[in-house]
């Protein structure tokens, strides 16, 4: 076999095509040895072109060191590669990274090897072997999983069909769209398609128009777009709506017996001003030995809702509800969330109740799980709850003081066990009746706030313990424990806190890495130390950056974060599916009834962490599309910001007075050639040696904003 023969031209198989299948091939027999013949015979091949291909393709993949040749015309997969699946991330310029969990550096994928992956797809890939002091590099063998099966997009009509133009990082592909599949779309306008079909040998994938969203740039346009974006649904189809009608509000005297009757103990709800759901809340009685008795009363959500109903089916399906930066999409429809299930004052409401016997030190004595009733005596906003911590006057503020005051305790206990004291600041907009911005406003996290959380977190701690024992309160048997629902936060990944390190040593601030038991610690003293500076916002969201991810699992690590052994999510069961299964898990256990099989469990909380990354990433678009649109008008105007990104294509600028972050693109830094210096995050001219680095100071100029990429691009400007 001729080490220079060409591939024939002529044949009916294109040369990236066939080689995907010869790798696929050898990837799924890794042991075994093959000769052209015997691929062939594999895939099908019988024309004498292609099996020419073939024998020139076996010579190719052995001089680029992805074969061994065994002995003459024999093949077997070089070890030094291998496959590898992972989750594809595509940049800006066509290329893709596939991230793998088991390695530690992500693996270069090239836009010819990407053979149709797109962004967050499931695939399996050909490592290549490693050349000395250069990127872990590979090719996509296979699509395991697709992660997106709707994709949002500009229609362009083009006589008897059309194009759908996606965002190109999402959708790299345009989609071609058959006359009959247009669903009555029109030039121009904003439409979710689905992909029907991708044949082996065509560029673009064939789709239907699912819904036509309406013209660009219309707020409720926009809105749906970016919950279709991340296949979020925005609207309950009637059946459900009609199931939860049908829902009776009242409920049996004999329901009421079998509960523990706190109506008449003093109980009050505490939520922000807009709330149209109160699911928690708390309530406080003096005992008779001077101890208190706090009681965290939760909606009982699944006394309304039979496990695997209609209603239950909507509810897992959603996971969570979905925050906007102008609307809360509801997990559940508003005849339960905002009626049958929300705490209103001065009604009768079924409860699931973890009450609390704590000494004057918030020291829990003896704790009780189980269905109760409540009366609620009153709402308080979280204003008029503070105002009464800082001295106003007005009814239950000693009930009020005493709870901030445990909570207080609390609190200083969680931060002296090595608890993060994450409290970023959040931006807000006020929007008109249109859903225009009209300004920007910072919420803050006061001592009223902190009263509820401390509670919440108390009862979610003290739930999860309660499925790890035996029953006594730290007498742990994990053989004996119940299958459960764990929110779990894992320790940090040790590179990611070197970066961190390095970049708050940028900002002054000085932090060791060492031992996992000094990080909390570490970075508490950081985040004390930026309070009220121009960088608090940068470090506090580099910081979340650097620490991992928090998911459900039924299998315990513990969280980290927070510093419990134990943790779940029981407090919110109108907002998020977990605590339903929670619920259930706790009735279940009290009633002697048999749990959630581990297997089914594990599916439910892979489902549930998944659906609240989509609403996390849903809600950070929505602020974006926000963030542009209130600065569109601004075109020319100059503001002070600060450095909050380096990156090889630009700096990304977080504008001082409002928290808007927009990118000085590299090409539009035309005074010099800059190289993007990864260690010391900043871009360098290579002329002059100027350089912009994290943290600097810069005075900006608003220089475009487009809507539809949710892009901001500014320039430099001396003053």
């Amino acid at each position: 076999m001729s080490k220079k023969q060409k591939i024939n031209k002529g044949s009916s198989y294109k040369k990236t095509e066939l080689k995907k299948k010869i790798l696929g091939v050898f990837a799924n027999n890794p042991t075994r040895t093959f000769n052209y013949k015997q691929l062939s015979a594999k895939l099908n091949i019988k024309d004498t072109g292609t099996r020419r291909m073939v024998v020139a393709m076996l010579d190719e993949l052995r001089e680029s060191d992805n074969l061994n040749e065994q002995y003459r015309g024999k093949y077997k997969l070089k070890r030094k590669g291998g496959f590898v699946i992972g989750t594809i991330d595509l940049t800006a310029y066509g290329s893709a990274y596939v991230m793998v969990d088991s390695l530690s550096e992500d693996i270069f994928i090239a836009q010819v090897n990407l053979n149709r992956a797109l962004q967050g797809d499931t695939v399996k890939v050909f490592l290549y072997a490693q050349k000395k002091a250069r990127r872990p590099e590979g090719e996509v063998v296979e699509v395991l999983k697709r992660s997106k099966k709707s994709f949002v997009g500009i229609i362009q009509l083009s006589g008897n069909f059309a194009f759908v133009l996606s965002e190109k990082k999402r959708m790299p592909y345009d989609i071609y769209i058959s006359q009959d599949k247009l669903k009555g779309a029109k030039n121009g306008e904003k439409v979710i398609v689905k992909i029907c079909d991708w044949p082996e040998n065509v560029k673009n994938p064939f789709g239907e128009v699912v819904e036509v969203l309406g013209k660009p740039g219309e707020h409720e346009v926009e809105m749906h777009a970016i919950l279709a974006e991340f296949e979020l649904p925005y609207r309950f189809p009637k059946e459900i709506l009609d199931a939860a009608k049908k829902i009776p509000s009242e409920f049996s005297k004999a329901e009421v017996n079998k509960r523990r009757d706190f109506r008449q103990i003093c109980t009050f709800t505490i939520d922000p001003e807009d709330a149209k759901d109160f699911d928690d809340a708390l309530s406080v009685k003096k005992l008779p030995d001077n101890n208190w008795e706090v009681g965290v009363h939760i909606a009982d959500v699944t006394h309304y809702i039979e496990k695997d109903c209609l209603l239950d089916r909507e509810a897992y399906e959603r996971a969570t509800s979905v925050y906007l930066v102008d609307r809360v999409v509801p997990m559940l429809p508003e005849r339960l969330s905002n009626d049958l299930c929300s705490l209103r004052p001065h009604e009768d409401k079924l409860c699931f109740s973890a009450v609390f016997k704590m000494d004057e030190n918030a020291q829990v004595l003896d704790r009780w799980f189980g269905r109760g009733i409540i009366n609620s005596d009153r709402r308080f906003t979280y204003d008029e709850a503070q105002g009464l911590i800082e001295g106003a006057k007005g009814e239950f503020k000693a009930e009020v003081l005493q709870l901030h005051k445990l909570a207080q305790a609390l609190r200083k206990k969680r931060f002296g066990k090595g608890s993060f004291e994450f409290e970023r600041t959040e931006v807000k907009f006020r929007i008109d009746e249109k859903g225009r911005p009209l300004g920007v406003f910072f919420k803050q996290n006061k001592e009223s706030n902190q009263l509820v959380e401390e509670f919440m977190l108390l009862a979610n701690k003290e739930v999860a313990e309660l499925f790890a024992t035996k029953g006594k309160r730290g007498n742990v048997d994990h053989k004996k424990a119940r299958p459960f629902v764990y929110r779990i936060h894992d320790k940090p990944d040790p590179e990611k806190l070197e970066s961190f390190a390095r970049i708050a040593s940028r900002f002054g601030h000085r932090m060791t890495t060492q031992g996992v038991q000094n990080i909390s610690g570490e970075i508490n003293k950081i985040l004390k130390d930026v309070q009220g500076k121009r960088e608090q916002n940068i470090i506090e969201t580099l910081a979340v950056r650097s620490m991992a991810k928090a998911v459900y699992s039924p299998y315990n690590i513990g969280h980290y974060g927070l510093s419990f052994k134990y943790y779940t999510h029981f407090t919110s069961p109108i907002r998020r599916y977990p605590d339903m299964m929670v619920h259930r898990m706790l009735a279940e256990r009290i009633d002697g009834e048999k749990s959630m099989s581990e297997k089914k469990l594990e599916k439910a909380c892979l489902h549930s962490s998944d659906m609240e990354k989509k609403a996390s990433n849903a809600e950070r678009a929505s602020i974006k599309y926000k963030q542009v649109e209130f600065l569109a008008d601004k075109i020319g105007e100059h503001f002070s910001g600060i450095i909050s990104g380096v990156a090889e294509w630009g700096l990304y600028i977080e504008i001082d007075e409002n928290k808007c972050e927009g990118m000085v693109p590299i090409r539009d830094l035309d005074d010099d050639y800059y190289e993007f210096d990864e260690d010391n995050f900043s871009l360098r001219g290579k002329r002059t040696g100027k350089q912009y680095q994290l943290g600097d100071s810069v005075n900006i100029e608003i220089a475009r904003a487009n809507l539809a990429k949710k892009q901001l691009d500014l320039f430099i400007v001396e003053l």
